[in-house]
C-alpha cells in the first residue's frame, strides 16, 4: 500500500452525518422516481393491453427529452447566483413538481383506446421528466462539492447508494401489490393509488438535501465562473457559453470514459431488464401471472438486500485497492452472476433464480458508489485545466448520456421482444423459441457489456495520487489568487 493511499481525511474534508444523510435521502427519492416509472410500465402492456413496441416508446421518448433538458439544466445550475445556493432552490422545487406530477402521471382514465393512452402517457411523462430534472440535476452536482477529499468522496457516495439501495427493497414488489385482487379491482387502479404514494412520498422527502446540505464553496465557484467568461452577456453570450462548456465537457477523456463505462454497465442491465420479468412468468410459471410476481418480488429483494452489502464493500474496497481497481472486481463478479442465471433459470426449481442474485448487484451496487466519486475527481481536474468550477454541467451530461442510452435501450426493449415471438395473448403456450431467445438476451446482453465497460476504464488516468496532486495546485492556486 502506497503512503497516498493509507493518508488519512483531514477533519475539515469530513462530511457530517446529518449532511450525509440529507443528501442520501435524495438518492432514495431520485432511485425511486426513476425506478418506479420503469417497473410500473409493465400495466400499460399487462393491464391495458398495449403494444410492448409501443410501450418500449413510450418509456423512451419522454427519457430522451429528460436527456436534452439535463445540460441546460446544468448550466443554469452552475451560473445560478442567489442567497440560498446555486442548487437548493431547484431541488426544492423539482421535488415538488416531480412528485405531483408523477401522482397524475398514472391517472390513467378507464375505457380508452391504445392511442389515447399512449398520447395521455406521453405528455404527462413528459412534463414529470422536466420536473425530474429540476431536481435531480442539481442535486447530483452538490454531492461532488460536498468535500474536497478524495477518499471522503467515496464514502458520501457510499452512504447515498446504501441509503437510495432501500428503494430496491420495495420497488420489486410494486407489481405484486397493483397485481393484489384483495385490494384493486385490476392492476391499473392498483397504479392509481400506488402513484399517489410515490408522488406524496417524493415532494416530502426530497426537499430535504435542499433544507439540510450546503455548498463547500460557492464563493470561489462565482468567482471562477466569472473569471471564465468572456464578458459579454445576454441570451446569445449564454447559448454561447453553454455550448462551448457543453463541448468542452464532452471532449474530456477521462470523463468521457466514465460515461462510456456507466453506459454500457447500466444501458446493457436495462435493455433487457423487463426480460427476467417475462421469462419467470412464462418460461418458469407457464404464464402464472401471480406465481411470477412473487418470485419477481423475492428476485427484486434479495438482490437489492445483497446491494447493501455490496455498496459497503465496495466503499471499503476503494479505499485501499482504489476506485479502477475496485471497479474491475465489482463488475466482473456481476458478469459472473449473469452467466450463471442460464443454469438457474429451471422451470422444475424456480427459486434458483435466488442464487446469482447477489453477485449481479455487484454491477449496479459498484458502479453508481465508485462513479460519482470519479466524477467529482474529474471536475477538480477540469477546474485545474479551465479555472472553472462545472459540477452541474459534469454531473448533467454524465446523466445525460446515461439517459441517452437508457432511451435507446428501452425503445429496443420492446422491439426486442417482440423479435422474440412473444404473444400476450398466447399466455402460457409461448413457443420453446421464444422462451430459448428471452433467455439468450437476459443472460447475454449485460454480461457482454459489463466486459466492454471494464476495457473502457482500463485506460482511466486519474489515480489517486494524481488526485491528491491536482488538489494541491488547485490549492496553491486559489491562495495565490
Amino acid at each position: 500500500m502506497t503512503a497516498a493511499a493509507r493518508q488519512r481525511t483531514a477533519p475539515e474534508d469530513r462530511v457530517g452525518v446529518g449532511q450525509r444523510l440529507a443528501y442520501g435521502l435524495g438518492s432514495v427519492v431520485n432511485n425511486l422516481l426513476g425506478a418506479a416509472i420503469g417497473m410500473m410500465a409493465i400495466v400499460l402492456n399487462l393491464g391495458l393491453g398495449m403494444n410492448p413496441a409501443l410501450v418500449g416508446t413510450l418509456m423512451a421518448l419522454p427519457r430522451l427529452t429528460d436527456a436534452l433538458t439535463d445540460p441546460v439544466m446544468g448550466y443554469i445550475s452552475d451560473r445560478t447566483r442567489s442567497r440560498w445556493g446555486r442548487r437548493r432552490p431547484y431541488i426544492f422545487a423539482g421535488a415538488l413538481a416531480a412528485g405531483l406530477l408523477f401522482a397524475v402521471l398514472w391517472q390513467l382514465p378507464p375505457g380508452h383506446s391504445e392511442r389515447f393512452y399512449f398520447w395521455f402517457f406521453l405528455v404527462g411523462s413528459i412534463l414529470f421528466y422536466l420536473g425530474y430534472t429540476v431536481f435531480a440535476t442539481p442535486w447530483v452536482a452538490l454531492g461532488y462539492e460536498l468535500t474536497p477529499d478524495y477518499h471522503e468522496r467515496t464514502r458520501v457516495m457510499g452512504v447515498s447508494s446504501f441509503m437510495g439501495q432501500l428503494v430496491w427493497v420495495a420497488v420489486p414488489w410494486f407489481y405484486a401489490f397493483m397485481e393484489n385482487d384483495r385490494l384493486f379491482a385490476d392492476s391499473v387502479e392498483g397504479a392509481r393509488t400506488l402513484a399517489v404514494l410515490v408522488g406524496v412520498f417524493a415532494a416530502v422527502v426530497g426537499v430535504i438535501p435542499a433544507l439540510f446540505c450546503r455548498e463547500r464553496l460557492p464563493t470561489l465557484a462565482e468567482a471562477e465562473t466569472e473569471a471564465g467568461a468572456d464578458g459579454a452577456s445576454g441570451l446569445v453570450a449564454n447559448v454561447k457559453g453553454f455550448f462551448r462548456g457543453f463541448l468542452v465537457t464532452l471532449r474530456f477523456g477521462p470523463f468521457v470514459r466514465l460515461c462510456g463505462a456507466t453506459f454500457l454497465v447500466f444501458n446493457g442491465f436495462m435493455l433487457v431488464s423487463s426480460f427476467s420479468s417475462y421469462v419467470m412468468i412464462y418460461y418458469l410459471y407457464r404464464g402464472d401471472q401471480d406465481e411470477g410476481a412473487v418470485l419477481m418480488g423475492w428476485v427484486g429483494s434479495v438482490g437489492a438486500v445483497a446491494t447493501f452489502f455490496v455498496i459497503a464493500l465496495v466503499t471499503w474496497l476503494a479505499t485501499r485497492l482504489g476506485k479502477r481497481r475496485t471497479f474491475f472486481l465489482s463488475t466482473g463478479i456481476s458478469v459472473v452472476g449473469y452467466l450463471l442465471k442460464w443454469v438457474c433459470y429451471d422451470p422444475n426449481h424456480p427459486w434458483l433464480l435466488l442464487l446469482p442474485t447477489p453477485l449481479i448487484s455487484f454491477g449496479l451496487g459498484g458502479l453508481f458508489t465508485l462513479m460519482g466519486a470519479m466524477v467529482a475527481d474529474v471536475c477538480d481536474l477540469d477546474e485545474l485545466e479551465t479555472g472553472q468550477r462545472r459540477e452541474g454541467m459534469f454531473g448533467s451530461i454524465f446523466w445525460w448520456v446515461v439517459k441517452l442510452g437508457m432511451a435507446l435501450a428501452l425503445a429496443l426493449s420492446g422491439y426486442l421482444l417482440n423479435f422474440t415471438g412473444f404473444d400476450v395473448a398466447l399466455g402460457g403456450a409461448q413457443t420453446e423459441r421464444t422462451l430459448w431467445l428471452m433467455r439468450v438476451f437476459d443472460v447475454c446482453v449485460p454480461a457482454a457489456t459489463s466486459l466492454l465497460a471494464i476495457w473502457i476504464v482500463a485506460g482511466y488516468p486519474l489515480t489517486e495520487e494524481r488526485a491528491r496532486q491536482v488538489r494541491a495546485q488547485l490549492e496553491a492556486r486559489r491562495g495565490r489568487a
